[in-house]
């Protein structure tokens, strides 16, 4: 499965290591891309993933989605 959000706050490597170490604690995800320019967080991983323990997980760290 690919889920691909689109986050607020992606400014810098930082900020891509920050999402990248939290969202790969959540079970069932294997990968994740985050683009600075976009905002894109593109994450693969098993059948199902968890989107609302993601969205959670990135709202508690400071990357809410970004709904525009």
């Amino acid at each position: 499965m690919t889920l691909t959000l689109k986050v607020d706050n992606v400014k810098c490597g930082g900020c891509v290591s920050a999402i990248k170490d939290q969202l790969l604690t959540i079970g069932g995800i294997d990968s994740v891309e985050v683009d600075i320019e976009t905002g894109r967080v593109r994450i693969v991983g098993a059948k199902t993933i968890d989107q609302k323990k993601v969205v959670n997980d990135l709202e508690t760290i400071g990357y809410p989605l970004d709904l525009s």
